[in-house]
């Protein structure tokens, strides 16, 4: 983790007793741009995790949009990522 980054300086832009005015940008898979947009943010559910030790795996980013859909899609997802880390044992 770059520690020059300044997302993880001041993650947290707004006070929390007014109006959230801004937020800080996040690319596709949910990474910082480093730009603060001036704006609110979309409401949708938004997990982004970085794991730079290396020693627990490879973790993924998933983003869920439809509220009542959230049950469903994680479970695809995870189903879809399980048969994938199959198939490559099997392969290796």
């Amino acid at each position: 983790m770059n520690m020059e980054n300044r997302f993880f300086e001041k993650p947290i832009l707004n006070s929390p007793y007014r109006y959230s005015a801004r937020h800080w940008e996040l690319d596709p898979s949910g990474q910082p741009t480093q730009r603060i947009i001036e704006k609110r943010r979309r409401a949708e559910f938004i997990t982004p995790i970085v794991n730079n030790l290396g020693s627990y795996g490879r973790w993924g980013f998933a983003e869920f949009t439809e509220a009542y859909q959230i049950e469903a899609d994680f479970e695809a997802r995870i189903e879809a990522e399980f048969n994938k880390l199959i198939e490559g044992r099997m392969k290796g």
